[in-house]
């Protein structure tokens, strides 16, 4: 094409005998074309540059990393259309900018019950104040993730795409709320929602993004994690090579420590990740399920390639009841407090209802139920893995992938209960037995960039996992940092784990501080946050100097309690007021030095 030729704008005829979604798709296709041929006339010819395209922000709030990598998938599904995707975590996002932005599509989960995921509050913060500014310009789609079984299912996109919405923004497409299998109907959505966007015409000043033609070899879409090998769908059979209990004889608790051989697998991760894996129920449940609903383990299962007994086994979730099976017995169980609960939606009092029951339970409830599986399997939830936050470091433990995991054992109506997966690694599977598993990446969750920077970890029980493998990390890379480890659980002589380790890392000088709280060696509960309190002035001192400061454990009581007493140390020993505080912590989230792996 010679230099001098003009191209020509290209544009759908009105006679054209397209639908008015065709003509959606097709605008924002002939956009895109004609901004690559304009940024490189020789991309019609069959070249493969850089993508160009009108702008489009892809924007994710990520507990677990599902929604980051999910983000990433949009932003493949906006190059196959001319568009040109950033991908920008939700709390990077600023609001003023924002509003000047004509696309956008926000992916993210849902974390506890329909809270805004760690790297989405400061945002959501900052658009629900009344503060926040108008977006009539902004054209905008929602994919949310979560969980069915949660009360607040998806609540976190929900808000957004409200609050987006009451500011002038465009919906361009109904927000879809994903449950766990989320892959096959995110794809469908996109599918939609993407052309839309792209058929928003350019904004006044708005230009198509033109982006540096990449180096050879380079890809010219925003760099994604590297596809796993292995994935929940597709597992890699791994053997499991140690079982060790941690916890003493006299403690109330199960620990144990797994290590599983990777062998040549290729099975990468780091540390601050999770490992997924995939359980199989226990066999003696299935087994009394099977006799409650009086059919046998071989029974062939109309619309399923397995037979009964191994879809109970294998496929479907048998310990915590659905929504759907809860319902189905509130209807005709006959169980008067039940339906007397679910009439009046009292959450808590069906959380205390639920306490100890599992499938069974209610299926032994519904006399409907008794000998018709097929009334009860469309019921049951898919069986899902269980995912663990990794306690190994790949540079000091090669070959091998860590886990420290409590066994949940209970009694409850006359019958032993227990976890499902932590049960099943402790009790179900022999030594050199394979599991399955896969890595799940938390890129928010990651030792300091800077070696030398100061780490802070609190991670009392099981929550010590992953800074266990922090440690390693930082022993095998010589990294010079600091670093300071609150640790705790009920009793000194029984609760104690990786102790040897610990000490090991103190007299190699890697971990510099310990500091413990046994809550139940004394007549006054120690817990984590009160060692923080008594050495606030050093706590904030390190903090000062540039240090990083990590939570892992459990969310609804222990990282709430740290929380509160890491704004109390800030204020009191920073002469702050409380509002000041909270600016400070907002602060370390922003600069990424608050971060948490919390369940």
């Amino acid at each position: 094409m010679p230099v001098d030729t003009p191209l020509l704008i290209p544009s759908i005829p009105s006679d054209a005998p397209f639908s008015a979604d065709q003509k959606v798709w097709l605008a924002g296709f002939l956009a895109g074309l004609h901004t690559r041929l304009l940024a490189d006339p020789g991309a019609g010819a069959g070249a493969r540059g850089a993508t160009a395209g009108l702008p489009l922000k892809v924007l994710y709030g990520s507990q677990t990393g599902n929604a980051e990598a999910l983000a990433h998938t949009v932003a493949e599904h906006a190059g196959a259309h001319g568009l040109a995707a950033d991908i920008v975590a939700l709390d990077d996002v600023v609001l003023d900018e924002m509003a000047q932005w004509r696309r956008v599509i926000v992916v993210t989960s849902t974390y506890g019950e329909g809270e805004m995921p760690d790297n989405a509050q400061l945002f959501w913060q900052a658009l629900q104040a009344g503060t926040a500014p108008r977006m009539e310009g902004l054209h905008y789609a929602v994919l949310a993730l979560g969980d069915t079984g949660y009360d607040g299912f998806c609540q976190a996109g929900k808000l957004i795409d409200m609050r987006l919405e009451q500011l002038g923004a465009q919906r361009l497409a109904e927000r879809i709320d994903c449950d766990v299998d989320y892959e096959a109907a995110a794809e469908g959505w996109l599918e939609q929602a993407v052309p839309a966007l792209a058929g928003v015409a350019a904004g006044e000043g708005e230009t198509a993004a033109a982006p540096a033609r990449p180096a050879a070899g380079a890809s010219a879409v925003p760099s994604a994690p590297a596809a796993p090998a292995y994935n929940r769908k597709n597992p890699l059979a791994a053997p499991l090579a140690v079982n060790r209990r941690l916890s003493g004889p006299d403690s109330g608790k199960d620990i144990r420590h797994f290590e599983f051989d990777l062998g040549d697998s290729g099975l990468n991760y780091e540390a601050g990740d999770a490992l997924g894996v995939l359980p199989l129920n226990d066999p003696a449940l299935v087994a009394l399920l099977l006799e409650q609903l009086g059919a046998g383990a071989g029974q062939a299962v109309a619309g399923h390639d397995l037979p009964l007994g191994e879809l109970l086994t294998r496929r479907l979730e048998i310990g915590a009841p659905s929504r759907e099976l809860i319902h189905y017995a509130g209807q005709h169980a006959g169980d008067a407090a039940l339906s007397h609960i679910l009439a009046h939606g009292d959450k808590e009092a069906l959380a205390a209802w639920l306490w100890g029951k599992d499938v069974l339970d209610l299926v032994a409830m519904c006399p409907s139920a008794a000998r018709a599986a097929e009334a009860v399997l469309p019921l049951l939830k898919p069986l899902q893995h269980r995912a663990y936050s990794i306690s190994s470091s790949p540079l000091a433990h090669p070959g091998r992938v860590h886990l420290t995991v409590a066994s949940v054992r209970y009694r409850a109506g006359g019958r032993d209960r227990g976890g499902v997966c932590s049960t099943y690694l402790a009790d179900r599977v022999a030594e050199q037995g394979s599991v399955g598993i896969f890595a799940s990446p938390n890129k928010a969750f990651r030792v300091p960039a800077d070696p030398k920077a100061p780490m802070i970890m609190v991670g009392p029980g099981t929550g010590i996992a992953p800074f266990r493998a922090f440690l390693a990390q930082r022993q095998a890379s010589g990294a010079a940092g600091r670093n300071w480890l609150f640790f705790g659980d009920q009793h000194r002589a029984s609760d104690f784990i990786y102790e040897s380790e610990l000490q090991a890392f103190k007299q190699a000088g890697t971990l510099h501080r310990l500091d413990l709280a046994f809550s139940r060696d004394q007549s006054e509960k120690i817990y984590v946050q009160t060692r923080m309190r008594e050495h606030g002035s050093e706590l904030y001192a390190w903090l000062q100097e540039g240090g990083h400061f990590y939570v892992c454990g459990d969310a609804s009581r222990m990282a709430r309690d740290v929380d509160e007493a890491l704004h109390a140390v800030i204020g009191a020993h920073g002469g702050l007021s409380a509002e000041q505080a909270a600016e400070y912590v907002n602060g370390l989230k922003r600069e990424k030095r608050y971060v948490r792996d919390v369940y």
